[in-house]
């Protein structure tokens, strides 16, 4: 599934047009759907409209016409000036009821506003009336319904709203404002598919398309067979001792269904108890037989050195945390290996020049950048998770902030690692890691809370992996 941008998705509504598809036809699914998630969250409550005057202002209208024609309650404020599609559907409204000047809106409690101001329409922050009302819509305590998108983002004031419904495709905006867009619906309105087939725009991970990579075992299967990981890292000196880092990137390639673990790190906590453990006094790797390598995970001083290390095993690997250097990885990168490279925004910014702010508002571009610096997979950690490689991107959905406590990426290092060593590529076992990394916390969140524990994130993912298997994975969205 494509995420478009604004721009991409104006595009596809022109090209739509020039190609004579009568674009009526998509304003009137789009407020029929936009009804029928009206209905299904709302019920009879009365309804407040708010539509600006473009054409997502007329997906409004054409809601409210629904709503009236099916027994509720509607109150419309909208601009002057609506043209085209929009002008035909304030002309059909105004059969069944008054339009007021959007300047008079007003609403009571028990109500719900409906956001038909902008949508992807907006071409820079919101100011004057617009931006006012928005404040006094955010403050108003009530239910808000946001058509399309939260009309202001991604800049502020934006509409801070219940639910959102898109209309024929995501736009990545809906999964880097998830906040702002509360429950997420999806309303295929007939758009040609072929307009929805951008290879360019960036792809929403997606259980369809991540379910057949999950390895297969057979029956003959074995521990040898089913893939082996190396873990090094951990750290110890200056009265430190770092060895709960990589115990749990163990946990986490166990869980992920490596058939052998051997953890190569300071003498620590021996856990889990099933890994071949083989203490070191020094960053240096001894005799492995394993398929893939997850390295620097609470490597401090050593991490660097860890990655060197592990680089003349000639392995897929993954580099966390202190193995995260650019000559590192363009080491690795000469060496032709299948490398995942594993930051969060600070470790990006680093590796970037840039700051974590900077990372964190433009993760999708940051991504890009880093992949394209070091020419590996990159898996920039983060409420998004985005994976890159080369000119591709993907963004994931699952996940959430129960998974913001320590060590959490030790198990998604441990995770991929697992992948790999079964087999699949850089970007599959990137992709696929992270979605049920993510998957799992979701399963925590709705059992515990915050307040969990990284060991539980990992013992979770058993449960993630049969569950997008089984076909059984709830969607963070709903389809209309």
């Amino acid at each position: 599934m494509r995420l478009f941008t604004p721009q991409a998705m104006r595009a596809a509504d022109e090209e739509a047009a020039r190609k004579g598809y009568p674009t009526l036809l998509l304003m009137e699914w789009a407020g029929m759907k936009g009804a029928r998630a009206y209905r299904d969250l709302f019920g009879p409550r009365p309804a407040v409209v708010l539509a600006g005057k473009g054409n997502n202002g007329g997906d409004g209208l054409v809601l409210a016409r629904h709503l009236l024609l099916e027994g509720v309650r509607a109150r419309v404020y909208a601009d002057q000036g609506q043209k085209g599609d929009a002008l035909l559907a304030r002309k059909a409204l105004e059969a069944h009821t008054e339009i007021r000047p959007l300047e008079a809106a007003s609403w009571g409690e028990g109500e719900v506003l409906v956001d038909a101001l902008f949508g992807t329409g907006l071409k820079g922050p919101l100011g004057g009336k617009y931006g006012e009302l928005v404040e006094r819509m955010n403050a108003s305590g009530l239910p808000i319904l946001a058509l399309d998108l939260p009309s202001g983002l991604p800049y502020r004031p934006h509409v801070r709203a219940t639910a959102t419904v898109a209309f024929a495709a995501f736009k990545t905006l809906h999964f880097l404002h998830r906040e702002a867009c509360g429950r997420l619906f999806l309303a295929e309105i007939g758009l040609p598919k072929d307009l929805l087939l951008h290879e360019d725009l960036p792809e929403l991970a997606t259980p369809e398309a991540l379910g057949p990579l999950l390895p297969r075992r057979p029956l003959t299967a074995h521990k040898g067979s089913v893939g082996r990981v190396g873990v090094l890292g951990g750290y110890q000196g200056k009265g430190l001792r770092y060895a709960g880092a990589p115990a749990l990137a163990a946990l986490g390639a166990y869980r992920m269904g490596a058939g052998l673990v051997h953890l190569v790190a300071p003498e620590g906590p021996i856990d889990p108890l099933e890994a071949v453990f083989h203490p070191v006094l020094s960053p240096t790797l001894p005799p492995l037989k394993v398929e893939a390598l997850a390295v620097g995970m609470g490597g401090g001083a050593w991490g660097k050195a860890w990655a060197l290390e592990a680089l003349n095993a000639g392995l897929p690997t993954v580099l966390d945390a202190d193995a995260l250097h650019l000559e590192v990885a363009e080491a690795y990168r000469r060496a032709g290996l299948p490398t995942v490279l594993t930051p969060h925004a600070g470790e990006a910014a680093r590796l970037l020049g840039a700051t974590p702010e900077e990372v964190a508002q433009a993760p999708l571009e940051a991504a890009k950048a880093l992949a394209h610096r070091t020419g590996l997979t990159v898996v920039l950690k983060g409420n998004p998770t985005v994976v890159a490689e080369g000119a591709r991107l993907s963004l994931n959905p699952t996940g959430n902030p129960v998974l913001a406590t320590g060590g959490t990426g030790d198990v998604l290092a441990g995770g991929i690692a697992a992948l790999l060593a079964a087999g699949l590529p850089a970007w599959d076992a990137a992709r696929l890691g992270v979605f049920l990394h993510g998957l799992a916390g979701d399963l925590l969140a709705e059992e515990k809370g915050v307040g969990l524990l990284a060991r539980e994130v990992a013992e979770a993912l058993p449960h993630a992996r049969r569950l997008l298997t089984e076909g059984r994975v709830p969607l963070p969205y709903t389809f209309l």
